[in-house]
């Protein structure tokens, strides 16, 4: 990261009023949140996450892919937001038009200080009923699972109740994915944070921005397909970027 792109990316983020902040996997990575195919440890080792993330695995054996899910939901929970999450807070305070988006499964925004995150991959702390989708409360903080557990039963019709989540083969959220593409649209910077842009169709999200003719700014420690279309790429982790970007945007602040 120069200084010379810190300071672009500083003009345009006080130039705007409507920005879009789009966080994925490498943001809660350095708050020690194992990314998806990384969270793997003891007994899960001998399994691949990517084929305990759908819905055939669960109807399969609903005990493995809960206990899976609720020892994630327990490693998330040790977990704290870092320096970039409550620099986005900060944002959102500067800048109360801001909009989250984000492709993480954990509340680490929330705890962060933003109130209200676009979630477009659902959330670990969202569980809902597999046959009827009422939501269901989150589990006590009992010692995390070291094997399959039994799903708790929907209050409502004694399914047993799912993670609150997206697997693979599921649409996204229909809600999140409109307000994310309406925010998108109307947004006059996007910010993309920790995303590998790998992951369709929430990768889309920048490119409609992009389209319409919002400066993006990337700030991710490795090149990304989305480099080719960015007004800045800021090289670095989130922790350290986005604290130094407000401080940029806003020198004034700085002392607060």
């Amino acid at each position: 990261m120069t200084a010379e792109a810190l300071a672009e990316a500083g003009r345009l983020l006080a130039a705007a009023t409507r920005p879009v902040v789009f966080t994925g996997a490498g943001m809660s990575a350095e708050s020690g949140v194992p990314t998806f195919r990384d969270a793997r440890t003891g007994l899960w080792q001998r399994y691949d996450p990517s084929r305990l993330a759908t819905p055939a695995a669960f109807h399969a054996d609903p005990a493995l892919v809960w206990g899976w899910y609720e020892g994630r939901r327990h490693g998330v929970r040790r977990a704290e937001p870092n320096p970039g999450h409550r620099a986005v807070a900060a944002i959102q305070a500067r800048l109360p038009g801001t909009v989250v988006i984000t492709q993480n499964v954990d509340d680490l925004h929330e705890r962060g200080g933003v109130p209200g995150a676009v979630r477009l991959h659902g959330s670990l702390f969202a569980p809902r009923c597999s046959a009827c989708a009422h939501p269901a409360p989150v589990p006590d903080d009992a010692p995390p699972p070291e094997g399959p557990l039994d799903p708790p039963a929907c209050v409502r019709c004694a399914a047993p109740v799912r993670p609150g989540v997206v697997w693979f083969g599921e649409a996204l959220p229909e809600e999140a994915l409109g307000a994310a593409a309406e925010a998108a649209s109307r947004c006059d910077l996007l910010l993309t944070v920790g995303t590998s842009a790998l992951v369709h169709p929430a990768a889309e999200i920048p490119l409609v921005a992009a389209r319409l003719g919002a400066p993006v700014v990337q700030v991710n420690p490795e090149p990304t397909p989305l480099d080719a279309v960015c007004a800045v790429n800021l090289r670095g982790r989130a922790g350290d970027v986005l604290p130094a970007l407000v401080r940029v945007a806003w020198p004034a602040d700085a002392g607060d």
